[in-house]
């Protein structure tokens, strides 16, 4: 959809009109887009190209609602064009319109009708709003027709328990016997049926299908313990010598980052705060430290922030605001950020980002270990996921990234126990709504009824209410994770 209309009109041809816009939009400056897009769409309505670089800009605007509108009227104009209707089944899904985003992806599977991917896209979609009766259906029949699809089953598991007796099991039995299939479906393969083992009570037998699944995504991905670590104490120095007080004024909407390790119980803080009326879950917007890193680092090596300019630090609150806004269409009161690697770049973020507030949340090391080590994340990310020693030490890395932190900006990193929160719900609940600066609401413990689409490996437990059944999880698998045991060594659980 990047096509510039081919007939002209006065003042000036509408071609060089329409991408002196596009130009203007790429450059960022969205009030000159907005007026050269928006004057083109009163001479020329319904046409599809202005329409489509006019839901790019409301993207650019976090205006949500108005992307999927416009977006709608070009689909109107332009049904099948698979770009507008990819386009439209993520901006339908952002805007809370599951019925348009799912009739945009029944337009992809009719457009393709023998691929894998538009149905698949469905059915995650779907488990994403919690129907996942719905989903099992469009799964089912994808594996009758593709058997030795690893990541089929992998999707389908992720929110159904199946029992021993149920047929896709010797289905990908027989698939994981298959010397043909290799790489990244018999990857995920593993991980699939090491999750129906599970389910099942099958602890030791499952750990044997971790250990395969987790050997074969280390070789195809290998792992550097020493550079990671190596790069994050240098992110850090980076920050050293510097004041942390913040400049400027409280960005609209103000950040709350809520910091933990994967598996830790982010997700359940962030849906607690994410029920406030006054309050948006943001998810893993992945925004500050990619800003942080292309504004600060020069080939290589990260400049120390107390030679940066205010000037600079402002445009790094400008800038991460500006994609908060695009990403979860909200302008004001609060928005949730539980972007892992946050934690690394506190001081940067305090020293931009005035109001901003840090949530930190823990858990027992043996269950955040258990859960990483038994979930399937994309081969290239958290490379140190597939060794549970490697997993220790990042979380010893991580804890004393957070004492760190919590001796130089004090009482404005507020953290919780995953354990206290499951145990007690209710204070725990109100303190962390209190530290996200928000006034207490009930609605903030019925979080499971929101009914709106969830994206994150915890979108089965999401829609439940809180309860302490998590916890102690690795009481059953000891012995599985003596390496992780063995590699924590006499440091304290707690």
């Amino acid at each position: 959809m990047s096509r510039a209309p081919q007939n002209t009109a006065q003042p000036g041809p509408l071609t060089a009109r329409f991408q002196a816009g596009i130009a203007a939009l790429r450059a960022g400056r969205l009030g000159e887009a907005r007026k050269i897009l928006a004057a083109l769409d009163l001479e020329r309505p319904n046409q599809p190209e202005i329409l489509f670089q006019l839901s790019r800009l409301a993207h650019l605007e976090g205006d949500a609602k108005g992307r999927a509108r416009y977006l709608k009227n070009a689909l109107a104009a332009k049904p099948d064009e698979p770009a507008l209707l990819t386009e439209a089944a993520e901006a339908f899904a952002r805007a809370d319109l599951p019925k348009d985003a799912l009739a945009a992806h029944d337009r992809l599977i009719a457009a393709a009708p023998s691929q894998i991917k538009p149905k698949a896209d469905k059915a995650l979609y779907l488990q994403r709003l919690g129907r996942f009766d719905e989903a099992e259906e469009i799964f089912r029949k994808l594996l009758a027709k593709h058997p030795r699809e690893g990541s089929l089953y992998r999707m389908f598991f992720a929110t159904s328990k199946l029992d021993a007796g149920d047929p896709a099991l010797p289905a990908l039995r027989k698939a994981l016997n298959n010397p043909a299939v290799t790489g990244e479906a018999r990857i995920q393969g593993h991980f699939a049926m090491a999750k129906a083992l599970f389910d099942q009570g099958e602890g030791p037998r499952a750990f044997e299908e971790l250990d395969r699944a987790n050997k074969l995504q280390r070789k195809a991905a290998p792992y550097d313990d020493a550079a990671r670590r190596a790069e994050q104490l240098a992110i850090r120095a980076a920050q050293e010598g510097v004041d942390l007080a913040p400049i400027g004024s409280t960005p609209e909407p103000r950040p709350v980052f809520v910091t933990g390790l994967p598996r830790s119980g982010t997700t359940l803080a962030e849906q607690i705060i994410g029920a406030h009326s006054e309050a948006t879950a943001g998810g893993e917007l992945a925004h500050a430290l990619r800003l942080v890193w292309t504004s600060f680092v020069t080939e290589g090596r990260m400049a120390p922030l107390r030679k940066a300019s205010d000037a600079q630090v402002r445009d790094l609150a400008r800038a991460y605001t500006m994609m908060v806004r695009r990403d979860t269409g909200a302008r004001s009161g609060v928005v949730t950020d539980k972007s892992i690697q946050t934690h690394l770049i506190y001081g940067f973020l305090s020293k931009a980002l005035p109001g901003a507030r840090f949530i930190v949340i823990h858990r027992d090391p043996r269950d955040i270990a258990l859960s990483i080590y038994r979930n399937h994340f994309a081969t290239g990310t958290h490379r140190y996921a597939n060794d549970l020693g490697d997993i220790a030490g990042v979380i010893k890395d991580f804890r004393a990234s957070i004492a760190y932190w919590k001796g130089r900006l004090g009482d404005r990193i507020v953290e919780f126990r995953y354990e206290d929160l499951v145990s007690d719900p209710e204070p725990q609940a109100r303190a962390l709504v209190e530290a996200a600066g928000l006034d207490w609401e009930d609605a903030c413990l019925r979080f499971h009824e929101s009914g709106g689409a969830v994206k994150t490996l915890s979108v089965a437990q999401v829609r439940e209410p809180i309860h302490a059944g998590r916890r102690a999880a690795w009481t059953k698998h000891e012995a599985e994770l003596a390496p992780f045991i063995k590699a924590w060594g006499d440091d304290p659980w707690d």
